[in-house]
């Protein structure tokens, strides 16, 4: 939000009124944005507080902040990639468009371990111990946005037995409802191609890279699907070589394996088919 609250005025006849800002309305930068409930939640456990731990809950509530975004707009490109041809906006441009926003918002996520980055593994530990058994590994949102994206994992259900019935119920969801890959194969279809099992779509996908002139919204898609994959994948990799670098091979505060289980993640690809284009152009 820019300007100077309260300096919007207009003259109607000989009365001056105010338009907007802190005089016209209740409305203030403040209360739209829930500042005192946002600055009032951050809560140090360390006893005595620890310098750095209120960095530590900042940079991972910003992450939540940025998952709920992603989330927002991951979910709408899906929405526009199943709807109806000619139901408004070009769908497979305005999917496009929001994927340009998610890889903006993924590299940002990249570039933030940089912050954390910052403390030192002797200025964590003085707070790490406070955490358990909390850990990154509950990050509910993070696992919605994982199975949205086309990794759905139910055995996390079953792994993780701390989630509320509300996060439960969510990520149940997630799990049942059409993926983003679900959605660009759907949109595949409605271009004329046959997508009825992975060999099919393996062979929609070669002539689409084949012929950009003809399919070139859906090849556009598809290197937007791809690039998601890729900084998904970088993020996963920064954060393995930050755990490594603060806390070595020690095990994870929530009880996991720490970098170990990290790094087996790496290799994690939500869109296998389309890494796997790249050797047969």
């Amino acid at each position: 939000m820019s300007g100077q609250p309260g300096q919007g005025a207009a003259t109607r006849g000989d009365e001056t009124f105010v338009s907007f800002g802190e005089q016209g309305a209740q409305l203030t930068y403040g209360s739209y944005l829930r500042l005192p409930q946002l600055l009032d939640s951050q809560h140090l456990e360390s006893d005595p507080p620890a310098h750095d731990e209120l960095l530590f809950i900042t940079i991972h509530q910003v992450y939540e902040l940025w998952f709920k975004q992603l989330l927002h707009e991951v979910t709408a490109a899906r929405d526009a990639l199943l709807s109806p041809p000619g139901t408004g906006r070009d769908r497979l441009w305005w999917a496009q468009h929001l994927l340009a926003r998610v890889h903006v918002i993924e590299r940002t996520l990249v570039q933030q371990v940089d912050v954390l980055e910052t403390m030192t593994p002797q200025d964590f530990l003085e707070f790490r111990q406070r955490l358990a058994p909390a850990s990154g590994f509950q990050s509910v949102q993070f696992r919605e946005l994982e199975f949205l994206s086309g990794a759905k994992d139910p055995g996390y259900l079953d792994r993780f037995r701390g989630l509320s019935d509300d996060e439960q119920e969510r990520l149940r969801r997630r799990l049942e409802e059409p993926t983003l890959w679900d959605a660009f194969v759907t949109a595949l279809g409605g271009a004329g191609f046959d997508v009825g099992d992975d060999e099919q779509v393996a062979r929609a996908l070669h002539t689409v890279a084949h012929d950009r002139d003809s399919h070139a919204a859906l090849w556009a898609l598809a290197e937007a699907l791809l690039q998601h994959d890729e900084l998904a994948a970088s993020w996963r990799a920064r954060h393995v070589v930050m755990v490594e670098r603060m806390i070595g091979a020690k095990s994870g505060t929530g009880g996991s394996s720490g970098s170990t289980y990290l790094r087996s993640r790496l290799p994690l690809q939500y869109y296998p088919l389309l890494w796997e284009l790249r050797s047969q152009l």
